[in-house]
């Protein structure tokens, strides 16, 4: 990275180290208050926003400001938006049987079991994700064409993962919609258009960290862990797990893309398949 300050940016490393370990273990503290594990989805975006907000402060007089103030921006929009999201959507519900599937299969003590695998395992996560927000940061370099490349991808997964967001929340609030399958707007191009825009928006804030050849490749793991995570971690894979048994959504995941937005697939008479 061009002119990269590294002892800085070394220091920056340990001190989100903690940030993000600090944000998950009073997660913990909470959760078990209210015997919810699911409030670390919640904390999830929020963890991303303190180390985005602690890197800003931290590499002032380090980098160039208008690449910092541009990646803590995006970041901390995301991550604030992201948590909004869950904690509403989340509002009067129980815990998360992924949560309790989970901790029903731990040897031994349940607390420390969740500790060590949920909450810890996500500071880490938190951390290694976070690499292009951190590098970027300590970068002296201008802004260039792969930085408004980067712009333009965080932006246009924004949109797919709120605009999905919000026409699904939608669609479960009108009661005859009960029992059926998510089908419309963003829904009928791919099955899961929060998590592809999700995964956009990290492959975004890599390309804004991007200003030399070794760096990039140092700051990569980010956006191939999340959409790992996304598509066969925990993402897609457990949800579509949770979903094959409803009525309907076999039909809908064969003529539905998995991931990428494609046109749906028509029947052989030329007309999209519907569950309606």
């Amino acid at each position: 990275m061009n002119g990269t300050d590294w002892g800085a940016l070394g220091v920056n490393l340990a001190v989100c180290a903690g940030t993000a370990t600090a944000a998950l273990l009073a997660t913990f503290t909470a959760a078990m208050r209210r015997g919810l594990h699911r409030l670390v989805d919640i904390a999830w975006g929020l963890a991303f926003a303190a180390v985005a907000a602690v890197t800003w402060l931290l590499s002032d007089g380090h980098g160039d400001d208008s690449r910092r103030l541009l990646v803590a921006a995006t970041t901390i929009l995301w991550g604030l938006r992201l948590s909004v999201h869950i904690a509403h959507r989340s509002r009067g519900h129980g815990e998360d049987p992924r949560y309790t599937a989970l901790l029903d299969k731990a040897p031994g003590n349940r607390t420390l079991y969740a500790l060590r695998t949920v909450y810890l395992g996500q500071a880490a996560l938190v951390w290694l994700i976070s690499l292009p927000v951190q590098a970027a940061s300590y970068s002296s370099a201008p802004l260039g064409i792969l930085a408004y490349c980067g712009l333009a991808l965080w932006a246009t997964g924004l949109v797919f993962e709120a605009v999905g967001d919000h026409q699904l929340a939608r669609f479960k609030a009108d009661p005859a919609n009960r029992g059926r399958i998510m089908d419309q707007g963003l829904w009928a191009w791919t099955r899961h258009p929060n998590y592809f825009g999700d995964s956009l928006i990290w492959w975004g804030l890599y390309f804004l960290a991007c200003t030399a050849w070794q760096p990039s490749l140092t700051v990569l793991l980010s956006p191939v862990l999340m959409t790992l995570l996304l598509t066969i971690g925990s993402g897609k894979r457990l949800l579509e797990k949770h979903m094959a048994q409803r009525p309907g959504y076999a039909a809908y995941a064969a003529r539905t893309s998995g991931f990428l937005p494609l046109p749906p697939r028509r029947t052989a008479r030329g007309t999209p398949a519907s569950t309606k």
